[in-house]
């Protein structure tokens, strides 16, 4: 009975502390839960901000360019609210820099708030690969160039140079050119284009899988590329039917099949007729034959042919007029002496549709700090 005594007067002496212990403590925690929200609140508006900076919305474009107003701030009075996990976000992206951003995103709700001020910092997705442009042959490796072509190009250029720069890589090329075919027409099988004898405009293009392009009329027509043409398996472009003219205009036609040996990711063939300026890759081996003529000094522009890890095997019945990359090997038909030419003035000013100097940026959280609001 004693011991009952005892533990009932223990019991009372400590319970109304420890009450009051658990009631703060069921205080903090939601004070400190509270806290959370708004700097996960507060968080978002920073990697909301992050994208817009990423994909240059148009409000972030014109912040560098407007006169001295640099910054802009969103929700905008009238906007429906920005709200996360029950918190109104307030968002300000200020430009410092071509490269720089600060963002400051401030979470409020009942009466605190967190205040998150970040930089934003962009760098170059993508190599600078205009140097491979420089020579009229440039390979990693070998070149082999058969006795009768005519190389010409300006006087005291080296036409088989070592090229120890960066060569571009797979993942760069398919990111660059993806992204502009994204909004194109796409198809996801084996694809034939038959312009069959009428004028033809296509691209942007995706097709998922081989793609053939020819004229089945004896009608001679041109296919005009509107936006880049993408495969992402073995190509060929006039190899069957009837005479034909591909107009590249300043676009491209990529090809992602790293196929190599005796079957090519990419065929030019002798029905097709080259029109330049513009650019022809592929991951894997091309051949590339046309006929008569592939680019025009006078009236169209040069051409750049390049394979990316395999060999380009250039067989030209007439002119080519451009530059040619990979691990060259040029070779001629009998009885022919065919002329690669490099134009004098380079690829400057062409307007070539390549992995020249900075392609696109990608923006990340440099600096990171919290205060209250």
């Amino acid at each position: 009975m004693e011991l009952v005594l005892i533990l009932l007067t223990v019991g009372g002496l400590i319970l109304a502390p420890l009450l009051g212990l658990m009631s703060t403590g069921l205080l903090a925690g939601q004070v400190y839960e509270k806290k959370t929200d708004e700097l996960y609140a507060a968080d978002a508006g920073v990697e909301d901000a992050v994208w817009k900076i990423d994909n240059q919305v148009d409000e972030v474009k014109y912040l560098y360019c407007g006169g001295g107003n640099h910054s802009w701030s969103y929700p905008e009075p009238g906007d429906p609210a920005f709200k996360v996990n029950n918190k109104s976000v307030a968002v300000t992206i200020t430009w410092v820099n071509n490269l720089t951003y600060r963002v400051e995103s401030i979470a409020t709700g009942n009466a605190s708030g967190t205040n998150v001020t970040a930089y934003i910092t962009g760098k170059s997705m993508y190599g600078d690969y205009s140097g491979i442009m420089n020579h009229i042959l440039t390979s990693p490796g070998e070149i082999d160039v058969a006795n009768k072509v005519i190389l010409a190009y300006p006087e005291g250029a080296d036409p088989y140079p070592e090229y120890p720069d960066p060569w571009p890589e797979i993942w760069e090329l398919e990111d660059f050119y993806g992204g502009q075919v994204e909004d194109g027409t796409r198809y996801y099988s084996n694809t034939v284009i038959d312009i069959g004898g009428v004028n033809t405009t296509v691209g942007p293009l995706y097709v998922r899988g081989t793609l053939e392009i020819l004229n089945s009329s004896n009608t001679p027509a041109t296919l005009t590329l509107n936006g880049t043409v993408y495969a992402t398996g073995d190509t060929l472009i006039g190899v069957n039917g009837k005479d034909m003219t591909l107009s590249v205009d300043r676009q491209t036609i990529f090809v992602s099949s790293n196929t190599t040996g005796n079957q090519k990711a990419l065929v030019l063939g002798g029905k097709c007729i080259l029109k330049g300026p513009g650019v022809i890759i592929a991951i894997g081996d091309i051949e590339f034959k046309p006929k008569s003529q592939a680019g025009e000094e006078q009236g169209g522009g040069p051409v750049f042919v390049m394979s990316v890890i395999g060999t380009t095997t250039v067989q030209p019945s007439g002119h080519v007029y451009g530059a040619i990359a990979g691990y060259v090997e040029v070779n001629v038909q009998q009885g022919e002496k065919p002329t690669i030419e490099y134009p004098q003035g380079g690829f400057e000013g062409e307007g070539l549709n390549f992995l020249m100097g900075v392609q696109k940026l990608v923006y990340s959280v440099a600096t990171w700090q919290v205060s209250g609001a």
